[in-house]
């Protein structure tokens, strides 16, 4: 399945536009990640173990938007966007949306 930030597709035909879908997925941090992390913001440089953690967050949601758009026999996911929010000190939430269509 193409998803794409795009709004439309070079060289084809959005033919029938679906409508939005989308994937969430709410996590909470490891707490070994949060220690180190809190460790590493005395000295400074990224923060590896946070960046993987979110990296697989948005993965994850990224699986779940596709899954909805096969869902309704979508072929493409145009003007993808991610969203995410902070839900407590612990738990971070991403949502993956976009519109769902057939292309030609």
């Amino acid at each position: 399945m193409l998803v794409t930030t795009m709004n439309d597709v070079p060289g084809s035909a959005i033919t029938t536009v679906l409508g939005e879908v989308s994937g969430l997925t709410v996590r909470s941090r490891n707490i070994g990640v949060q220690f180190g992390a809190g460790l590493k913001a005395l000295g400074g440089g990224e923060l590896k173990g946070l960046t993987t953690q979110l990296e697989q967050t948005r993965a994850e949601a990224v699986a779940r938007l596709v899954a909805t758009a096969e869902a309704v026999d979508a072929t493409a996911v145009v003007a993808m966007r991610y969203d995410s929010n902070e839900l407590d000190q612990n738990f971070q939430e991403v949502v993956a949306y976009g519109t769902a269509v057939v292309l030609g």
